[in-house]
């Protein structure tokens, strides 16, 4: 397997910024970086122009956090509320995926929102609140809430509902609490 040394036109995400050189398979080179303008041969004259393209990819990087950091304090503290039919144990027929609330959440901000960026391992399936985060890039975030209700509620039911359930749950951790901590009955030992 043949390695190529290349200088990276562009960030190139799993691998490296712009301007670094960087020894990779050929065929990677070859099929991928050049052909999709992320990197070119490192060559004597290429190289001269490692500094420049380095100093581009910082800039770029930086308007980029600039504007992610703008659009995460666009989104913090949203709240988006979501009406569905449900049964009377809370579970939704259907489900809230990350795409509804990409939709809902562009709609409310005003730019695009991509749906792979909302950090949420399931669909939403139960009433309820839910905080959630959107990824805008590595290490910058927004967060917002999302509230499911039946339809005709108001976001007052779904905390209400949160609070019930809060209660719910510490009463039963209290109960278990109780329980632990009293004592054994005492085996019969007339056997």
């Amino acid at each position: 397997m043949a390695r190529m040394k290349v200088l990276l036109l562009q960030d190139v995400p799993e691998l490296g910024e712009a301007g670094e050189v960087y020894r990779v398979a050929g065929g990677y080179a070859r099929n991928y970086l050049m052909p999709r303008g992320y990197a070119t041969l490192a060559t004597a004259g290429a190289l001269k122009q490692a500094d420049v393209i380095k100093q581009v990819g910082i800039r770029r990087r930086a308007q980029e956090r600039a504007n992610a950091e703008a659009q995460a304090t666009m989104i913090k503290g949203k709240k988006l509320l979501f009406t569905a039919n449900a049964g009377e144990n809370e579970r939704l027929y259907g489900s809230i995926t990350t795409a509804d609330i990409a939709e809902k959440l562009s709609a409310e901000v005003g730019f695009d929102v991509d749906r792979r960026r909302i950090l949420l391992d399931a669909p939403l399936r139960d009433l309820g609140l839910y905080a959630l985060e959107l990824r805008m890039m590595q290490d910058v975030h927004g967060q917002f809430t999302v509230a499911v209700v039946r339809e005709g509620e108001t976001w007052n039911h779904a905390e209400e509902r949160q609070a019930k359930k809060a209660a719910i749950a510490l009463a039963k951790e209290a109960q278990a609490a109780r329980e632990s901590q009293a004592p054994a009955p005492a085996a019969d030992e007339a056997e």
